[in-house]
């Protein structure tokens, strides 16, 4: 499945992670690997939204400090042309053209909608210690309209144990606020994410 500059280097971490949704048909395999250069995310998803089957194919690409440096995103068969996009990790983003998107300026992380993964990104890239805030400004892909918008968002570190932990996530600045309370594990993947994703299977 990965392509041209997607070749693994010497393989660090090596994880596969099953989700399904929470009160819907679906299901999502996650391949994450660690190499030298960072991390990659290789995500399949098969969902029902409003009655409707789809199939979402996600590639996240980031450093080693789990900062985004390449992101696209896919729905096979849909029609929508499918997300090309670089970051330098700090704010900056650019199209498939090498353009600057100014509407994404000060993204420094991302949400997709429909996977609990983009939720790892921030806990990892922030390293919150237990009582300890951080707001953040991410760039939101939006399933199945594949549209891209910047949001506020906040995460808070509640608890961190051996094998895990439990973040407080809320939306900032929006008129029906989403917050929940995620647990991980040991890698900050999510194992529960109540009312939308739930960990059905995980190897190696």
């Amino acid at each position: 499945m990965m392509g041209t500059g997607y070749q693994s280097l010497t393989t660090m971490l090596e994880r596969h992670v099953f989700w399904c949704p929470w009160d819907e048909p679906g299901l999502e395999h996650l391949h994450l690997l660690q190499d030298e250069r960072g991390f990659l995310a290789d995500g399949m998803i098969l969902r029902v939204i409003d009655g409707h089957p789809l199939r979402a194919h996600y590639r996240i690409r980031c450093d080693p400090a789990w900062r985004i440096k390449k992101v696209e995103l896919d729905l096979p068969e849909s029609g929508r042309v499918p997300i090309r996009v670089q970051a330098d990790g700090n704010g900056g983003w650019l199209d498939e053209s090498g353009e600057p998107i100014p509407l994404l300026d000060g993204c420094t992380d991302m949400d997709i909608s429909i996977t609990p993964f983009t939720n790892t990104l921030p806990i990892r890239r922030l390293e919150l210690k237990p009582g300890e805030t951080g707001e953040i400004r991410a760039a939101y892909f939006a399933i199945p309209e594949m549209e891209v918008r910047p949001v506020q968002q906040r995460y808070t570190c509640l608890e961190i144990s051996a094998i895990g932990g439990i973040y407080r996530y809320e939306e900032v600045g929006q008129t029906e606020r989403l917050t929940a309370d995620l647990q991980v594990d040991a890698d900050k993947l999510v194992l529960d994410y109540t009312g939308l994703f739930r960990r059905v299977w995980s190897g190696g």
